[in-house]
């Protein structure tokens, strides 16, 4: 099935399992439709079944957004708590849509607990209250951790997924790998059918094929990691620069934050030090898994060149928890992690240059999958321990998956048959039936890929001139499709680089500024303007960052502070 099918059977309302191999393009047809509600006014709850995967997409574990928590069994007791739970009412009677992303790792009575957590809170008798599920992911990743002796039960082996019936939309499309024997690969272990010539093929890949490139290692245990990594930055001369994590929200959120952020809270950084980035960021050059080189440090900041020769000075960032568009909590970092070593688990989701695996450990079905499918080409993988049963996967993964082949078929096949006009008016009528409208294609802001927006406009740019007609920040979020942060992270660019006048966001201003202001830039003398946790801090946290970012950007426009 291709993206713009799936995307037309999303925009239904119907309950949907979208699935297909790495790299087919789920992710971005999951944004086109997070975007497509929120221009026609319905709100979505962005979910993953794990932190790590949560952190990827700017949203909360399933768990902790239903009101779960670390429960693995539901009492009446912990139901009617759970019910009562301000927060949790308000967000799920709010939400008309709940996507939860990565569902291989979630174990389906977690699943089956989630939806009588629903029906409880939404008061009614369908599945998950009435809501629009979407379950995004590929069974063929790793599958739920479960307790020793216990046998995995799959999201698909719950109750509930025999009863909301989700449409499969299996993508068929590929966008991550070019290299037709490793696809082919892929293919033979998703069927199960993995011969001895396949064996001979992954032994004989003793050398990654670019130069001067020291390609990362995929470890099964932490223990592996930790060693490799430490080992190989003792070994380097030259000082070491150490950045630590900053962080804004409430103490839970952010430790969850933390935990399963790719870059650690301490990073300790040396010239020559083999680093891979951590997050996406198109517009500097980069993406979660480019890897590359510490060269130099300037003004404090780590300058690395990439595998594609590109030099990139890399400044901190945010990973940030965003509910209704409004930021619970970040933590904000470098986007860099040591690479010389990572674990299978933490490189689920990326795309990785160059790569040595060493599978001699394997211990659950999916580890060599994942492991193999992170890289682009056989030219970047070099092999350095296979088990026997690295390759194999759960039986009942294959059988479950011709299924699904299957379902998206006969699926595709029932749209086909529909005239426009006909799949148009399911759209409307799922909109207006929970109060929103068809939005218009200038309303929509991410139906293009980051790509596709990089080649025709400067996203810089584009900010800057919603500035200079006077836009507020909400209305530029709108416009844009991007959280507030990212705006924010935009104006200050822009003002770094001499683009803005103090004329453009003086209509920011709120009423009383003189006052906030001056405050605000008495902590700035003291602290500098590096660090917006210090500055937060010392006015007392009686002012939103929103403010204190402002403040900050004016100042920078009036005395040439640059640092960020």
């Amino acid at each position: 099935m291709t993206q713009e099918r799936a995307l037309a059977i999303l925009k239904t309302g119907a309950n949907v399992f979208l699935t297909g191999e790495p790299g087919a393009g789920k992710t971005y047809v999951i944004n086109q439709y997070i975007a497509w509600l929120e221009a026609a006014g319905l709100k979505v709850a962005v979910t993953a079944s794990t932190g790590i995967a949560a952190t990827h997409i700017g949203g909360m574990t399933i768990h902790s957004w239903s009101g779960l928590g670390v429960r693995d069994q539901l009492s009446a007791q912990d139901l009617d708590f759970i019910s009562t739970n301000e927060r949790v009412v308000k967000r799920a009677k709010a939400a008309h849509a709940l996507i939860i992303d990565e569902i291989s790792m979630l174990d389906g009575k977690v699943l089956d607990m989630v939806d009588q957590i629903m029906r409880t809170v939404r008061q009614k008798g369908e599945p998950f209250g009435g809501l629009q599920i979407v379950v995004v992911g590929d069974f063929f990743q790793l599958p739920p951790i479960t307790r020793s002796g216990d046998i995995v039960r799959y999201a698909f082996e719950s109750r509930v997924w025999e009863v909301m019936r989700p449409i499969v939309c299996y993508l068929t499309e590929q966008h991550r790998q070019e290299d037709e024997m490793l696809l082919s690969l892929l293919s033979s272990i998703r069927r199960n059918e993995i011969e001895e010539d396949h064996y001979t093929l992954l032994h004989e890949q003793k050398d990654i094929a670019y130069a001067d490139v020291e390609p990362t290692r995929l470890y099964t245990h932490n223990a592996d990691v930790d060693a490799v990594n430490n080992a190989k930055l003792a070994e380097l001369g030259g000082s070491a620069r150490t950045y630590k994590m900053s962080t804004m929200g409430r103490k839970p959120l952010i430790e969850g934050l933390m935990k399963n952020c790719l870059s650690p809270q301490t990073l300790v950084l040396k010239e020559e030090a083999m680093v891979m980035c951590t997050k996406n960021n198109f517009e500097a050059g980069y993406v979660n898994g480019t890897l590359a080189r510490v060269v130099r440090f300037e003004e404090g900041y780590p300058v690395i060149h990439t595998v594609d020769g590109a030099y990139i000075t890399m400044k901190p960032t945010t990973w940030e928890i965003v509910e209704d568009k409004k930021v619970l909590a970040s933590i904000e970092q470098l986007p860099l992690r040591l690479a010389w070593a990572i674990t299978v688990h933490k490189s689920q989701g990326m795309s990785l240059d160059a790569v040595e695996v060493d599978l001699s450990k394997a211990f659950v079905y999916g580890q060599g999958y994942v492991a193999l499918s992170r890289v682009r080409s056989l030219a970047g993988l070099k092999v350095l321990g296979m088990h026997p049963n690295a390759l194999q996967v759960d039986p009942r993964i294959v059988t479950q998956d011709k299924r699904f082949h299957e379902q998206s078929e006969a699926a595709e096949e029932a749209f086909v048959s529909m005239d426009e006009k006909e799949v148009a008016d399911m759209h409307e009528r799922f909109l207006v039936v929970n109060g929103g409208k068809v939005p218009k294609p200038e309303d929509i802001g991410a139906t293009k890929s980051a790509y596709e927006r990089i080649q025709k406009e400067s996203t810089f740019a584009l900010t800057k001139q919603l500035l200079k007609e006077k836009k507020t920040i909400s209305q530029i979020m709108k416009e844009r499709g991007v959280v507030e942060s990212t705006v924010w992270a935009h104006v200050e660019r822009l003002a770094a680089d001499g683009d803005l006048a103090l004329s453009d966001i003086e209509h920011l201003e709120p009423a009383g500024w003189t006052a906030i202001q001056k405050e605000i830039n008495a902590a700035i003398e003291k602290h500098g303007t590096e660090r917006l946790k210090a500055l937060y801090e010392e006015t007392g946290e009686k002012f939103e960052y929103s403010l204190i970012r402002l403040a900050r950007v004016e100042y920078t426009l009036l005395n040439g502070e640059t640092a960020f």
